[in-house]
């Protein structure tokens, strides 16, 4: 029978080297803060409980992890003195706790859930502790984990505690373990700061959980799980690694990517099988394309739904609360935002739609505008199902063009217009006779007369 699990996110680095006056932990990759993704990982593991571990002065960050996981789901390191003063730093938020405990850091959120399980797994096929290693290519300033001649765990040496020998060994610490809680906890308070830098660090519990006669395992990860971020250009590097693994699902998915380096994802995209993303899209947060729908180049989406076999773009915007139904056609340099398209509407060039509820069938015309906003307050409108909404038409919200309704070119449309009607609103047009000769007279003569002055 599986133990309830709990989990502390270390997550108290000042992130000084971010040079940012928002906390390290509440930066994104792939539209998600980097706190989220380490508690998303802690339900992912399905566990009861979940504790981050905090600096002190971070309003923002302990406002984000109580919102999303309730009270009594932080704990502050007052001090900045080691990884394992910060491990030590949740055990009075889970004195009450019987199970088994993972802690990891906050800012690696490329570690996937499976690896964690596991550990786990590992747990519970009799070991009393689990660590992560992994082997790498380059193991400069990573902690070693040294092991016996029958490859069992020995201990963990950090990268400045390490002689010739051990410096030589490419089996790496990644900075997670899983254990008893009580017996994580004990460990805790016995842990001494004797090392070069004069911290506590968490990876000497291993080892002495081993002199204690505990069993160690080890369990391994791929390297490029374990990216840290401390800086702009590692959050980069693991936005970089996160994209590669968001296109590789799309793709494995049945999902046409033209130009894979060139589409960015977010956390929670989904795209169905058979849609084809040409280059340089970009999906925000929110995001959801159905099966067989066309994206086009250079469009951008924020919170939107594309039904099934539509086409969109190039050059399009949503922005979000937009919902398209089955094959709509968005074309070119058109933006939509908190709209509904019927199934097979189309808006094809150069509109903005702003607030409304498009029926199904309905025609745009190009250069159309929902003028939703008085400068106070927001409208919305509905244009029904099989309407023709003529070229260069301004709706002013609200409005509802009915049915199978038209309104004329250039229109300004501030009235209702029935099912069936046209709606026409524009000045009458009159001709001068004659008019552009005289003013083109007019006008030489006196730009003649000018330059005889300056002569």
């Amino acid at each position: 029978m599986s133990r309830a699990r709990a989990a502390i996110i270390l997550a108290a680095g000042q992130g000084k080297r971010m040079k940012s006056e928002t906390p390290k932990m509440l930066h994104k990759m792939g539209g998600r803060a980097l706190v989220d993704w380490s508690i998303a990982l802690a339900r992912d593991l399905n566990c009861a409980r979940t504790v981050v571990v905090i600096p002190p002065n971070a309003p923002a960050l302990a406002e984000r992890v109580t919102s999303v996981l309730g009270e009594k789901s932080t704990a502050i390191q007052e001090t900045p003195r080691g990884t394992g003063d910060a491990a030590r730093s949740a055990a009075g938020v889970l004195t009450d706790f019987d199970g088994d405990v993972v802690v990891y850091f906050g800012d690696t959120p490329l570690i996937r859930a499976e690896t964690l399980s596991h550990m786990f797994a590992a747990r519970q096929t009799g070991a009393d502790m689990v660590v992560l290693a992994f082997y790498a290519d380059d193991p400069t300033g990573y902690g070693r984990i040294i092991t016996d001649g029958a490859g069992d765990f020995v201990k963990n040496v950090e990268h400045r505690d390490a002689n010739k020998e051990e410096l030589a060994v490419n089996l790496c610490n990644a900075g997670a373990l899983v254990a008893d809680a009580k017996v994580l906890f004990n460990l805790l308070s016995t842990l001494r700061n004797d090392n070069a830098q004069q911290e506590f660090y968490l990876t000497d519990i291993p080892g002495m959980a081993r002199s204690a006669g505990k069993k160690v395992g080890i369990v391994e990860a791929r390297e490029g799980e374990l990216l840290g971020v401390n800086s702009r250009a590692q959050l980069a590097d693991a936005e970089a690694a996160f994209q590669t693994r968001a296109r590789e699902a799309a793709m494995e998915a049945g999902v046409t990517l033209i130009d894979p380096g060139s589409v960015f994802f977010s956390y929670d995209t989904v795209i169905e099988a058979d849609a084809v993303i040409e280059p340089n899209v970009f999906f925000g947060t929110g995001v959801k394309i159905g099966a067989a729908a066309i994206i086009h180049a250079y469009c951008h989406f924020e919170r939107t739904e594309v039904g099934p076999k539509s086409e969109i773009g190039p050059f399009a915007r949503f922005r979000p609360g937009t919902k398209l139904g089955p094959k709509v056609k968005i074309g070119n340099f058109v933006e939509v935002k908190n709209s509904n398209f019927g199934e097979g509407a189309k808006a094809s060039h150069l509109s903005y739609i702003g607030d409304a509820d498009v029926g199904a069938r309905a025609n745009i015309g190009a250069g159309t505008i929902v003028c939703n906003y008085d400068g106070f307050d927001k409208y919305r409108s509905t244009i029904g199902a099989d309407a023709f909404i003529g070229s260069d038409t301004a709706l002013v919200s609200p409005v509802t063009i009915g049915d199978g309704a038209y309104t004329g070119t250039g229109s300004v449309i501030t009235k209702d217009v029935p099912a069936g009607a046209l709606g026409v609103a524009r000045g009458r047009q009159v001709n001068l006779e004659g008019w552009a000769a005289k003013n083109r007279e007019k006008k030489l003569a006196a730009k003649a007369a000018k330059k005889d002055e300056h002569k």
